[in-house]
């Protein structure tokens, strides 16, 4: 036989060869139908993707990847597009080579922000102060300065009310006019103090029944 005839025999004896490995696939992926139900895709991590760390949009092609997954085989809620997870939270560290989980992922949770210069377990409350002209004119009015909160109590009978210092040398963060002023010496100034949580509950409890809330400058 010539080598031409050589070389077409083997040609055809390959493209024999290679349709019955088709058919043979075709079967095999049939019969795999069949038993475990379709191929799906489904989203695995090709890499840690550490807890707590938003998916970026540079991950979706390194550290996602889409495999082809008989249905009987797809935990429920598995991801079927990377693009799905970008801007997601992992909740918990997933694994290389897991099945990424849309309940494994939350939404990026807001920076905390506290109010600068707070420590100690202080936090800015606003609260309704009177006579804070006073205050102002001496000086005593400016961002940061310390003061003591007094609380003048209505009177139960006669003679005028109790008064005393419900907050002592707290730090006063801003003092503004009122947008609608009360009538009355209650009314007038809301002031925002650093305070810790029980000065915060007593001085909002001292709002609704005191005469009058005021601030005093620290010597």
């Amino acid at each position: 036989m010539s080598r031409r005839g050589r070389a077409l025999g083997f040609g055809a004896l390959a493209l024999l060869s290679a349709a019955l490995a088709a058919v043979l696939a075709n079967g095999y992926g049939s019969s795999v139908a069949r038993r475990f139900g379709p191929l799906r895709p489904v989203v695995v991590a090709a890499a840690d993707l550490p807890q707590g760390k938003p998916i970026v949009a540079a991950q979706l092609a390194h550290d996602l990847q889409v495999r082809r997954v008989p249905e009987r085989f797809v935990p429920s809620g598995a991801l079927a597009v990377p693009a799905d997870a970008l801007g997601r939270v992992p909740e918990a560290t997933v694994p290389a080579g897991s099945y990424l989980l849309g309940a494994q992922l939350g939404l990026p949770r807001p920076p905390r922000r506290n109010a600068p210069g707070l420590a100690g377990g202080k936090r800015p409350v606003e609260i309704a102060v009177s006579a804070a002209e006073a205050l102002l004119e001496g000086g005593g009015g400016q961002r940061g300065s310390r003061v003591d909160v007094i609380v003048t109590t209505e009177p139960r009978g006669p003679g005028p009310g109790r008064t005393y210092v419900a907050a002592a040398d707290v730090r006063l963060l801003s003092l503004r006019r009122a947008a609608a002023p009360g009538p009355g010496p209650a009314g007038g100034w809301n002031a925002t103090l650093a305070l810790s949580r029980g000065q915060a509950l007593e001085l909002i409890e001292a709002e609704n029944f005191a005469r009058q809330v005021r601030l005093l400058p620290r010597p």
